[in-house]
């Protein structure tokens, strides 16, 4: 099944590969994740919305790692940035929880990525829906929907 997110990496032409999992529960943790895509943990980002009021921002960090809103506010200019609210998900993004991918949202959100991506040759992130992973060179990832490059995570 093709995802708001395949759709436009395939109209940018830009490659990629899906790796689709059973999902045995309603949360699954990202090491659990990595581990049913054969991935290293490193390898395996998350998507994070947060937001400052009607703002939206998207942050993409390794799953074993936990956002630092007060460097994700810095970053991105705002005062104050929060975890968006689980049922505003659907309704801002297009994706639910646990298939959140950073492409092919509703709208195009301001992005932030954690620098340790460029130190993989491949990353995954959400494929768009619940037990898919996309695999994407994360440059071309970043240039795709033009995601700023950063320290985005605790410590």
């Amino acid at each position: 099944m093709k995802t708001n997110a395949m759709r436009t990496l395939d109209q940018l032409k830009i490659p990629y590969q899906v790796v689709e999992f059973k999902v045995s529960k309603e949360h699954m943790d990202g090491e659990e994740v990595a581990r049913l895509v054969s991935r290293n943990v490193e390898e395996v980002f998350k998507t994070l919305v947060v937001c400052d009021k009607d703002d939206l921002v998207v942050c993409l960090i390794p799953v074993s790692e936990h956002v630092d809103l007060k460097k994700l506010s810095k970053a991105s200019g705002h005062k104050s940035l929060s975890m968006l609210p689980l049922n505003q998900l659907t309704q801002k993004t297009g994706y639910q929880r646990g298939g959140c991918s950073p492409i092919g949202m509703k709208k195009l959100y301001p992005t932030y990525i954690h620098e340790s991506c460029l130190e993989q040759e491949v990353i995954a992130i959400s494929g768009g829906h619940r037990g898919c992973q996309i695999i994407i060179d994360p440059h071309q990832l970043i240039e795709c929907i033009n995601i700023k490059v950063g320290d985005y995570v605790q410590g």
